[in-house]
């Protein structure tokens, strides 16, 4: 089998592993998993990364499990917060858990007949334990020093927010966790970023007291940029998976506008495109970084993988549109999406058409007065669906309007305005 370990670490997804075992372990097919928090009806980009590692997984032949935690997100997990987090009740969580199972089957491989993939909810088994049993039998193995002395553990005790018991048994929880799959499904690998690593030992070592067994847990960098900064945000926006929570376009465009000093270590981590064309974008940086070709060669695949084809083509198309390219072939449907955060008027059909420019300009409010309109077109910054207009009489056409219903105005480069025609 092609050496997962490999691989990972080709691609700058390797951190830690708990033992040397399991470089041995990965030669011969093995079950491995990692654990998705329901805290949201959408992943991130950051949870991005944890997804292609179960793909690099799946792609060398081992079988792999998403966990979608529908009852240990009743709790939150505190790794990486400063702060507890608000507790979730049991229909978000599970609004939540449908959403996030649309993220996962659109980048994870569930339909080719080889594929050996499953996803789980631990409510399925967590929501059965009574407390008592729970703790005689699962709590006993863990000693509260080990606890205190986790990464999650000890920041937050020394800060002045502390940490309720709630969070403190998150890692209990996710222990057992492992210990479920191991017995039932012969999980023996759990994987997530460095942040993890408190629970992934938690697990390995209660499958080690309870089973006599050694399992395993491999770790993976929280990704940042070149300036330190936490990688999935945007002015301190999450990126979502989902085009409901951040559209085709802004998730092209996050991964477009990546700074020349990331770009090819994204490209290494976000992507599955070969190593050696990842070396030919590197060199096309130093040559020609205005052409920005690693950019965009990271943008088309990331947004390919998790929006598919039509969801590029949308982004693409929208791009297009944004930086004043032809607007051909574009429905209003399509407009009202691509200028959905845009400001807009509605204005009556028969005022508008047979008008000159500078009165609808200064009608839909993309100009403050018919005076400020002609100076614009007269200098030449007027554009009508992307169209400059050159003279100030021109009258709006039957052709202007957009299937009868949207004129787009635009000043200069970013200043739009939508007119609706009622």
């Amino acid at each position: 089998m092609p050496n997962i370990i490999d691989i990972l670490k080709e691609r700058l997804l390797f951190d830690d592993i708990t033992s040397p075992g399991i470089q041995e372990s990965v030669g011969s097919q093995q079950t491995v998993y990692a654990g998705f928090d329901p805290s949201s009806d959408s992943l991130g980009v950051g949870n991005l990364v944890t997804i292609l590692a179960l793909a690099h997984f799946q792609r060398c032949g081992h079988r792999v499990i998403a966990l979608i935690g529908g009852a240990t997100g009743m709790i939150g997990d505190p790794s990486g917060k400063s702060t507890e987090r608000a507790l979730l009740g049991a229909d978000e969580i599970e609004r939540n858990t449908l959403g996030i199972k649309d993220d996962l089957s659109r980048v994870l491989d569930f339909e080719s007949k080889t594929a050996q993939i499953k996803m789980v909810n631990n409510a399925e088994w967590l929501g059965s334990i009574s407390i008592l049993d729970f703790l005689r039998d699962t709590g006993k193995h863990f000693r509260m020093g080990a606890m205190l002395g986790k990464e999650s553990v000890r920041g937050r005790m020394e800060s002045e927010e502390g940490m309720s018991f709630t969070e403190f048994s998150y890692q209990i929880l996710q222990a057992y966790d492992f210990l479920h799959l191991h017995d039932t499904e012969g999980c023996n690998i759990q994987i997530g970023g460095s942040d993890q690593w408190g629970n992934i030992t938690a697990g390995v070592d209660l499958i080690r007291k309870l089973r006599g067994v050694e399992a395993y847990g491999l770790t993976f960098p929280l990704i940042c940029d070149s300036s330190g900064v936490k990688f999935g945000k945007t002015e301190g926006n999450t990126v979502f998976l989902s085009s409901r929570n951040t559209s085709y376009y802004d998730f092209y465009q996050f991964f477009f506008r990546v700074e020349d000093a990331d770009v090819i270590r994204f490209l290494k981590v976000y992507t599955f495109v070969p190593l050696d064309e990842i070396a030919a974008l590197e060199e096309s940086v130093k040559r020609e970084p205005e052409k920005r070709e690693a950019q965009k060669r990271l943008a088309e695949e990331v947004t390919r993988m998790v929006h598919g084809n039509d969801g590029l083509e949308v982004a693409q198309r929208t791009s297009a549109v944004l930086f004043g390219e032809s607007m051909a072939g574009l429905h209003a449907g399509d407009l009202r999406g691509i200028f959905a955060d845009a400001p807009s008027t509605e204005l009556p059909g028969d005022q508008v058409r047979g008008a000159d420019w500078p009165t609808v300009a200064a009608q839909s409010g993309l100009c403050k007065s018919k005076g400020e309109a002609r100076r614009l077109i007269e200098s030449g910054g007027f554009y009508v669906n992307n169209s400059r207009i050159e003279a100030v009489d021109t009258p709006v056409r039957d052709s202007d309007i957009i299937d009868g219903e949207i004129i787009v105005l635009r000043s200069g480069k970013k200043n739009i305005r939508l007119v609706k025609i009622v």
